[in-house]
């Protein structure tokens, strides 16, 4: 045995000597308190979708079924003159659509790897939700417990201040 761990022999102990560590001992946190001091890194902020891959998301769609009538056209055995005139007359067809009518990003029909697609739903879901419920868009969550907290304090005296 090494570095003095362990059994000195394994001879009638019943196992075979091999040492293994402890995984289940708890060794103690560094800090003591498991949550932040500042309350401003606690308070909820929605993921902002990254435009790049939405755009890229986009693109992609159009590309596929680009392939699909390029696959199909030269399973019918079509020149490749036309299958490039049709093919780029479908790609300019699906990106006028595309970049004309923004499609009504609804959560429903999203996976839930299509994060960016979720947040920007979600985010446009939250903006008709305030619009609906009149609140205005500098509204700070608990600034009403603030206001109340400060008229409190500034109308009621301090015991202490009394003596």
């Amino acid at each position: 045995m090494s570095s003095n761990v362990g059994l000195s022999t394994p001879r009638g102990s019943g196992t075979s000597g091999y040492v293994q560590r402890n995984l289940s001992h708890l060794r103690p946190r560094d800090n003591a308190a498991p949550y932040p001091k500042d309350f401003d890194s606690m308070k909820h902020r929605q993921r902002q979708p990254d435009k790049d891959i939405l755009d890229h998301d986009r693109l992609r769609e159009i590309e596929v079924k680009v392939f699909d009538l390029r696959d199909k056209l030269e399973d019918e055995g079509v020149e490749e003159d036309e299958i490039e005139a049709q093919t780029s007359a479908l790609r300019e067809k699906l990106s006028s659509e595309t970049n004309g009518a923004e499609k009504g990003a609804s959560a429903r029909g999203l996976k839930p790897h299509q994060v960016h697609e979720l947040a920007k739903a979600k985010i446009e879901e939250s903006e008709k939700l305030r619009k609906a419920l009149g609140i205005r868009e500098d509204y700070e969550e608990g600034s009403h417990w603030k206001r109340q907290e400060g008229r409190l304090r500034d109308g009621v005296p301090d015991k202490r201040t009394e003596r």
